[in-house]
């Protein structure tokens, strides 16, 4: 059996968060859910996940998982928030997350207390490892490469690639961050690309290259034909040159700093200090 699919797309961050759910059972998961970030005004809202909760309630969902495919460097997470409200799901993510938040601990500064064994997580994925959503196997495949800890969450017939694939003609994603590599990234598209062509692929981002309508949703053999970075043919060399040139015209992304510091704790903004505010640290030189 194969899953229903339902995106939702944050223009902000240009982020396509997804209810998957299985038909039979009702029983569903919320994969990379979006928290509204102002960083002007230094303002939350949660505007992206009541539009995901309200699907769930109007469907009749019972949702048992909230998946991250990884601490995203562009967006909050709304799992922390969605997690509150829907505590029968497991808010998880893969074992890399404690690489990450060991190195982004003296980034910030966070102090020996700020656990780093992923616990703020209610599951740390392994990779290969098997869960359900309903009736519906799922599995995780570790894609490292644009971060440490990137998975990516096969259901049925339906592969959710996370930052590692965009669409065929946006290419990959940045691999300049903490952890990254251009060839681990390569040799874990390799992997997605042994799935079979007809599977539905499902991207995090999309920026709408040359102007077209944002999109979500290609297949395997759709990427293998024709990814603009890596295809059927190219090899690890060509790639990591491509992908590393590229790498060095870009800009940091808006909201690195807001969104690294909220993600490694699972989606919860910091603890309020003694006059009831919470805040946000910019590291500077560091980055």
């Amino acid at each position: 059996m194969n899953p229903d699919v339902a995106p939702f797309f944050h223009a902000g961050s240009h982020t396509w968060s997804y209810v998957v759910s299985d038909p039979a059972s009702r029983e569903a998961a919320i994969i990379d859910p979006v928290l509204d970030f102002e960083i002007a005004s230094g303002r939350t809202s949660t505007a992206s996940a009541e539009a995901l909760l309200a699907h769930v309630r109007n469907h009749a969902l019972d949702v048992r998982w909230i998946l991250e495919t990884h601490a995203h460097a562009d967006h909050l997470s709304s799992g922390h928030w969605l997690k509150q409200r829907l505590p029968g799901a497991t808010l998880a993510i893969g074992t890399g997350i404690r690489t990450v938040q060991k190195t982004f601990r003296p980034i910030f500064n966070l102090g020996e207390h700020f656990p780093v064994d992923g616990s703020q997580f209610d599951h740390l994925f392994e990779d290969n490892e098997m869960f359900r959503i309903g009736n519906i196997d799922a599995r995780v495949i570790a894609v490292p490469g644009h971060t440490s800890d990137s998975n990516a969450y096969l259901a049925g017939d339906v592969l959710f690639t996370g930052d590692s694939l965009f669409m065929p003609d946006g290419g990959t994603a940045r691999c300049d961050f903490p952890g990254g590599s251009a060839a681990q990234l390569y040799r874990s598209i390799q992997r997605m690309f042994a799935l079979p062509e007809d599977t539905r692929v499902f991207v995090c981002h999309d920026y709408g290259p040359g102007g077209r309508d944002v999109a979500c949703e290609t297949t395997i053999g759709e990427q293998k034909r024709g990814n603009i970075h890596v295809r059927d043919g190219t090899d690890e060399a060509a790639f990591v040159e491509v992908r590393e040139a590229r790498d060095k015209t870009l800009s940091m992304p808006a909201l690195i700093i807001p969104s690294v510091q909220t993600n490694i704790r699972a989606g919860a903004l910091p603890p309020a200090e003694d006059n009831g505010t919470r805040y946000l640290k910019i590291p500077l030189d560091t980055l």
